[in-house]
């Protein structure tokens, strides 16, 4: 399987001195495309940090990562900020929609920062929000919505740009679980059509349909078959 994302020895130490944190302690990660990766640990282990750097929203102390075969350390923010706007789709757990858009327009954001006309934009945002069943539920703004739809519309934003990598943190952390499982069902179907995807949970029912689980603790990555605490 061709390789989309690696890390070498990755760390990361916030603060200096006796203040200083080491929330990643030499990491190694292999991704491939297609992948559905899940990754599992206690608070304050890392996954936060390793999801970061993954995703381009932060950068390591140290190490190597290459993103779909560029290495990555050296670029620009402003080279960083376009890998990852062209590369990542993101999804979080408050789903993150401006309020006052509507939800056309908020599936719409990515390509517009890519600088995608608004007649392109638009096609592929409708395209996007169909293929998550709230074509009908465009022009709605997101305090008009349910929660499953709002985080059906998060979806939509990460998939409009046919990114490498989806990454979503605790994406059904806040809804209920028939909703989740109807999002769990949407992640389902992305990676049956080839989709990478990364989720970071703390639900071992959620994790258990990912192809891999990965656990961290204390910023190591555990061996197969060893255990994270609750």
């Amino acid at each position: 399987m061709q390789t989309l994302m690696k890390l070498e020895g990755i760390t990361k130490i916030y603060g200096e001195g006796n203040l200083s944190v080491e929330a990643l302690r030499g990491v190694n990660l292999e991704v491939g495309v297609g992948d559905y990766l899940a990754v599992m640990g206690p608070s304050g282990s890392g996954k936060s940090t390793l999801m970061h750097i993954l995703g381009l929203l932060d950068s390591p102390t140290s190490g190597s990562y290459s993103l779909d075969g560029e290495e990555v350390a050296s670029f620009s923010r402003r080279k960083l900020a376009h890998l990852r706007n062209q590369k990542i789709g993101f999804i979080f757990q408050n789903f993150n929609l401006l309020p006052r858009a509507s939800l056309l327009r908020n599936v719409e954001l990515p390509l517009l920062y890519g600088g995608m006309g608004r007649k392109d934009r638009r096609r592929l945002a409708y395209e996007a929000l169909a293929k998550v069943g709230l074509a009908d539920r465009a022009r709605h703004r997101p305090n008009e919505l349910s929660g499953g739809q709002r985080q059906r519309g998060a979806i939509a934003r990460a998939i409009v740009g046919h990114p490498s990598v989806i990454m979503a943190d605790e994406p059904t952390g806040n809804l209920d679980q028939q909703t989740g499982g109807e999002i769990l069902e949407l992640f389902d179907e992305l990676r049956a059509g080839g989709q990478t995807l990364i989720i970071v949970t703390h639900d071992p029912s959620i994790a258990a349909r990912a192809r891999e689980i990965i656990r961290i603790v204390d910023g190591l990555i555990l061996p197969n078959g060893q255990k994270a605490a609750a």
